[in-house]
């Protein structure tokens, strides 16, 4: 069986291959996440997730490796990507902007195989209607959840669940990071036996 490479250092899509069960190890891509001129959150992430891929399956030719990456932006603003906060301060902002709105997630996910030619990728979208949240409400979810390097300011999988009114999506997965129903669905062609 080929070796299988996730293009990621994060520990939300390494929890997520695990459920597999499939044998794989995660290879960090050095590249430039800065948009590049793109103004659709669809584009930036799709580039993002197929140049992850490309750098590790240049030096992995053999490997199925796994490239994903996620831009979140707001209801009728596909061009203003919303980042990871990276600081208390820009987390409580981005929750009060978020605050009552709906936030739309653009993931996209590419598998490749360079030894075989093998090329796929995709976006997938999820979306999620923020209740209107108190500075109180905000606060206090920030200190407890921590979600400094999320976009949109939430963990989904945690505490920031309590955050919403409602979530929009053919797979919960893609919110986190990685959709696993079209990750599968590429896998299998590629002669994987999943389950």
């Amino acid at each position: 069986m080929h070796e299988i490479i996730l293009a990621s250092s994060s520990s939300t899509r390494r929890a997520l291959m695990d459920r597999l069960q499939l044998p794989y190890r995660c290879v960090a891509p050095e590249i430039d996440e800065s948009a590049q001129g793109e103004n659709h959150a669809d584009d930036l992430a799709k580039r993002l997730a197929f140049q992850k891929a490309q750098v590790i399956a240049h030096t992995h030719p053999e490997a199925i490796v796994i490239g994903s990456d996620q831009v979140a932006w707001r209801e009728h603003q596909p061009d203003v990507f919303i980042g990871k906060p990276l600081s208390v301060a820009n987390a409580i902002a981005q929750l009060e902007a978020n605050s009552g709105k709906t936030v739309y997630f653009s993931t996209a996910l590419s598998v490749q195989q360079q030894s075989s030619g093998f090329t796929q990728t995709l976006v997938e979208h999820f979306s999620v209607q923020f209740r209107a949240l108190s500075r109180a409400e905000i606060e206090r979810y920030v200190a407890l959840d921590q979600p400094l390097h999320c976009a949109g300011s939430f963990k989904c999988e945690s505490l920031g669940i309590s955050l919403f009114q409602q979530m929009n999506g053919a797979d919960q997965t893609t919110l986190m990071g990685l959709p696993m129903i079209q990750l599968c669905n590429i896998l299998r062609q590629l002669d994987l036996q999943i389950p």
